[in-house]
């Protein structure tokens, strides 16, 4: 039987503080990151991915917030500051941007997830929250924080890591634990060449989210013992929770606990669109008449900023020249004379006469020219596909002007196409 009393759980979301970790490069995304942080790449016809844990955070009732950046951070704070400024100061709520800064006495800038947040230390002092939660703001997924903090509340341990079930040959690429019949995780590695299984299941292991949950006291405690260590590298994952785990503090919330919308008989949805492939796939996905993650439930809205502009429009009406979009996503300000299928296309989006392009990810203010033919790939903002060109049916010539994944993803950039010129 739960010993949290519901009542006051209701308030505990107005105790927490939310520290996103927005400040990562994401080099696995290759050019997608060259000019943008990776939590401020863009997904799904309108969003970037930052959106996702940002309105997890407002779906949840938290209302202070800070996103912490550092790696071409100008278009992630543009977006936050025009697109999430709506909460009331004067009722302490915030989304606050907090760049990377040098200390006194101190010229490094961040080292890793923990110094980042203890570069903060002074800013979590002065909100005097009673509980820290630290999100990455790389991840896309829904999930109520508040259940997880309620959780985190009746176990009565110090540090709360929330964990998922992943094929066991994919979480090389996490924090692997385990955990005991009380949710006392046991044992921590931080990416494991060989990971270990879940006891039931030796073909899946439990991995980190990288989302935890801190008494902000033993938060500030543990960052202040970790940053006079010469020895950490000042990580969550490598240094602060392995720490937890072998003085028996942390414990493990399960993602199916407080996941949001996830579609029945399927596992939670989270995904870490760390690599092009992924990315495609995800955006992909998103096009299905039942994709796996639903962005049309309006109980857990996604909030993003976005410009103020037309309706997407489809133009012409001949036998060999007509607007048409085919299970796909067209954001506002398109216009559509050509043919989409399968494809994610962004506002702004012009696909002109006679071209065609599908299963593909067509990110802002790109032109794809007339008789133009793209497949399977990722178009980066405010490319001019030239009329004619054909990317994605011959690999040799992707590969040789562009990037082409092993699984057969092109990745189209502006500086790749003023290349061949």
């Amino acid at each position: 039987m739960s010993t949290i009393d519901l009542s006051s759980g209701i308030d505990l979301p107005k105790r927490a503080l939310a520290l996103v970790l927005a400040g990562g490069r994401g080099s696995r995304l290759l050019q997608l990151t060259e000019r943008r942080a990776k939590p401020a790449v863009y997904f799904g016809g309108k969003f970037r991915i930052v959106d996702f844990a940002l309105s997890n955070c407002i779906n949840s009732g938290i209302r202070r917030v800070g996103v912490l950046t550092q790696y071409r951070s100008h278009s992630l704070m543009r977006h936050i500051q025009r697109g999430w400024g709506f909460l009331r100061g004067e009722l302490n709520e915030f989304i606050e941007v907090m760049p990377a800064h040098q200390r006194p006495n101190w010229d490094v800038w961040y080292q890793g997830t923990a110094d980042a947040v203890h570069h903060n230390a002074e800013i979590i002092r002065s909100v005097r929250s009673k509980y820290v939660i630290v999100l990455a703001g790389d991840h896309v997924y829904k999930m109520n924080y508040a259940l997880a903090l309620a959780e985190h509340v009746e176990r009565g341990l110090p540090c709360t890591v929330a964990c998922i079930e992943v094929p066991r040959h994919e979480a090389r690429a996490f924090g692997v634990m385990a955990v005991d019949d009380q949710g006392l995780i046991t044992d921590f590695v931080e990416k494991p060449d060989d990971p270990p299984a879940m006891a039931h299941d030796p073909e899946r292991s439990l991995a980190s989210m990288g989302l935890y949950i801190f008494d902000t006291d033993y938060l500030l405690a543990e960052l202040e013992r970790d940053a006079a260590d010469a020895s950490s590298s000042h990580d969550f994952g490598k240094d602060i929770i392995p720490h937890a785990v072998r003085n028996r503090h942390a414990g493990a919330h399960r993602f199916h606990v407080s996941a949001v919308g996830s579609r029945e008989a399927s596992a939670p949805y989270w995904r870490d669109v760390g690599t092009i492939d992924a990315y495609w796939d995800a955006n992909i996905d998103l096009t299905a008449t039942l994709p796996l993650l639903d962005l049309y439930d309006d109980r857990w809205p996604i909030w993003t900023h976005q410009p103020q502009l037309p309706p997407a429009k489809f133009v012409h009406n001949q036998d060999d020249r007509r607007g048409i979009a085919i299970e796909s996503l067209v954001a506002g300000g398109c216009i559509i004379s050509g043919h989409a299928e399968r494809s994610v296309l962004f506002s702004g989006v012009r696909v002109h006469s006679h071209a065609h392009t599908d299963w593909s990810v067509v990110l802002p203010d790109v032109q794809i020219g007339r008789g133009a033919r793209v497949s399977r790939a990722v178009i980066d903002r405010g490319c001019v596909i030239p009329p004619g060109m054909v990317i994605g049916e011959d690999a040799q010539a992707d590969a040789a002007r562009f990037h082409r994944t092993e699984s057969g993803i092109t990745l189209v950039t502006r500086p790749m196409l003023q290349n061949l010129a």
